[in-house]
């Protein structure tokens, strides 16, 4: 597939008006023979250096699935990304140690998706989500999780271990969104719990007919100033970041 996709991360209004930074992360990836790779990570908001980590997440994940698809004619196993996420948390551990703190100051969730023209493994830690889309219909390919209290999630550095979800699927979707929890009350019902085929439908619709393949500078733009605008702003205060990805 001639994979294409439009992608973006803006700051919150409450983060805005506390002095914070942006702390999402996101990546995005053609690799080799057709496969795709993105993820998405948000840094808790309690964290010192939540955003670090949530980048750190990313540029992890981003390398590993790069070397692993250039050396490797199937995907990695489930053990594989266990033990890659064991050492993540691992090389968190030692930035932590050397800066003089603890590893849940670099707390962060994880919403990840490669996609081969036979297989499509997601990994999940976390409220962030995944949706794809076959035929007319969005998939939930991975549900946000929330912690035991109100607010409250799952991340990469919890103690003893993350809350990690592995899901394969067969390649059957054309497009997938990506998406971290302040786009979730816009693309989600959870009542339903189901994806909101009248949000999915028009965002994906110019990132369908765009032509060319890789990123779209100009739609990206664009959705960042529609997730910055008052009309989604009023529904989220918290950070936004939101990848758009075809191949129809």
């Amino acid at each position: 597939m001639a994979w294409r996709w439009a992608s973006t991360s803006v700051i919150g209004t409450s983060h805005i008006q506390n002095g914070e930074r942006l702390q999402d992360a996101y990546a995005v990836s053609r690799l080799r023979n057709g496969c795709i790779f993105a993820v998405v990570s948000d840094g808790a908001g309690s964290a010192k250096f939540g955003a670090f980590g949530a980048w750190l997440v990313c540029r992890f994940l981003s390398v590993r699935f790069r070397e692993w698809i250039h050396e490797n004619p199937e995907l990695p196993t489930d053990e594989d990304l266990s033990s890659w996420i064991d050492e993540l948390r691992g090389r968190i551990s030692a930035i932590a140690t050397r800066r003089g703190t603890v590893s849940r100051q670099f707390a962060a969730t994880l919403a990840t998706i490669v996609v081969t023209p036979e297989e499509t493994v997601t990994l999940h830690v976390g409220d962030s989500a995944i949706v794809g889309r076959k035929g007319d219909n969005w998939d939930v390919l991975c549900w946000p999780e929330n912690g035991e209290y109100a607010s409250s999630t799952y991340f990469v550095t919890d103690d003893p271990g993350p809350r990690l979800n592995i899901n394969r699927h067969l390649s059957e979707h054309d497009a997938f969104a990506l998406f971290s929890d302040g786009v979730g009350d816009l693309a989600l019902s959870h009542l339903e719990r189901v994806a909101h085929t009248r949000f999915f439908d028009p965002m994906m619709r110019p990132v369908d007919v765009a032509s060319g393949g890789g990123r779209l500078v100009d739609l990206s733009a664009k959705l960042a100033t529609y997730l910055a605008g008052p009309s989604v702003c009023a529904r989220s205060d918290d950070d936004k970041t939101l990848i758009l990805i075809s191949g129809r």
